[in-house]
């Protein structure tokens, strides 16, 4: 664990001193890489399953999950998906797909993917919190926690991140990140790390033996 969060701060540090973020004000947003990838009108995606939110869930959420995947990216209020990927499959498996990502989508696009779902993680739980919602006490962790954040992402075997979202946080609270996201880091931002996590999130479910699971077209 250790090793692999230096790595990550690592990795951050390397990023954010890249031309890319030079031109940027804050660290994670990425609209120069705008031609980038697919674009549309939902907060920088296409809309439905051409994107990253795949369809809406306005159901009430599973807050056994939402504060099982919290504990496990760190303390409140400091989430690291890097941590939690460490949780849900080991540092072996962390450290390989952090390296395979950055390979697939180049440094600054993965860099703001850690920042931006670091960041869409700890505004969640300050909105819900806000809104009068009591976590529970943290249950689940490793293979079983990871399986069932993929699993509630899936329509029809394919894994969505805003699908998750909504079943996790509830629809209401997603939207309000999603709108901090593009005020904060602008749409492209918020539209990147919908896409890498689809990718992230299918890459964890064929590592956990979850084969069925299918990828996304936004990824």
């Amino acid at each position: 664990m250790k090793r692999t969060l230096a790595a990550l701060a690592a990795f951050a540090l390397i990023g954010l001193a890249t031309p890319a973020f030079a031109q940027t004000t804050i660290p994670g947003n990425i609209q120069s890489l705008a031609l980038a990838f697919p674009s549309g009108p939902d907060h920088g995606m296409p809309d439905g399953l051409a994107g990253g939110d795949g369809a809406m869930f306005d159901g009430a959420p599973d807050l056994q999950v939402a504060s099982s995947l919290v504990a496990a990216g760190g303390p409140l209020g400091r989430f690291s998906i890097v941590a939690a990927l460490t949780d849900f499959a080991g540092p072996t498996v962390a450290n390989a797909e952090v390296a395979k990502l950055t390979k697939q989508y180049g440094q600054d696009r993965v860099t703001s993917y850690v920042i931006v779902q670091n960041f869409a993680v700890n505004d969640a739980v300050r909105v819900a919190t806000a809104a009068g919602v009591v976590f529970p006490v943290a249950q689940l962790h490793g293979a079983v926690l990871a399986k069932d954040v993929v699993t509630l992402g899936l329509i029809d075997g394919t894994y969505y991140e805003g699908f998750m979202l909504d079943h996790v946080v509830s629809s209401k609270v997603h939207m309000a990140v999603m709108d901090d996201i593009d005020a904060k880091f602008g749409p492209v931002a918020d539209a990147n790390y919908h896409l890498i996590s689809d990718q992230a999130h299918y890459d964890l479910a064929q590592a956990l033996g979850a084969s069925t699971v299918k990828l996304a077209a936004y990824h």
